[in-house]
């Protein structure tokens, strides 16, 4: 093999690694949020992941500051929630889970995600 051959192999085999940790085994710590959560949406969802207690209403306000259209909306389907998010402007989501689970949400065109955590007691 030659050096270029070498190089070649070894940047393949760390862009290999770096998309498996970046996809698959990175850990992004859950936000508990108690009452309510501010959640800032720019470039993705900020909280990613939130935790909240089952059979408690929980306020999620989701302020859009990016002006990509992708993020004009947000979907929690297993909630059937649907809204649009003007930029700039705070909309606040009341949900209140009759089961614990993993429930994602997404932008309108699922390209962005978010995780709802719901468990017995936060």
């Amino acid at each position: 093999m030659t050096l270029d051959q070498v190089l070649v192999t070894v940047a393949g085999a760390g862009g290999i690694a770096f998309t498996y940790w970046f996809f698959l085994m990175r850990n992004v710590r859950a936000v508990v949020a108690i009452d309510s959560i501010n959640i800032t949406v720019n470039g993705g969802y900020s909280p990613e992941v939130i935790e909240i207690s089952n059979g408690k209403t929980t306020k999620l306000v989701f302020t859009r500051s990016d002006p990509s259209s992708c993020l004009e909306e947000v979907v929690l389907s297993d909630f059937k929630v649907r809204k649009h998010l003007p930029l700039n402007q705070a909309v606040t989501i009341e949900l209140t889970p009759q089961k614990t689970g993993e429930f994602i949400f997404s932008c309108g065109m699922n390209m962005y995600h978010g995780k709802v955590i719901v468990k017995e007691s936060v």
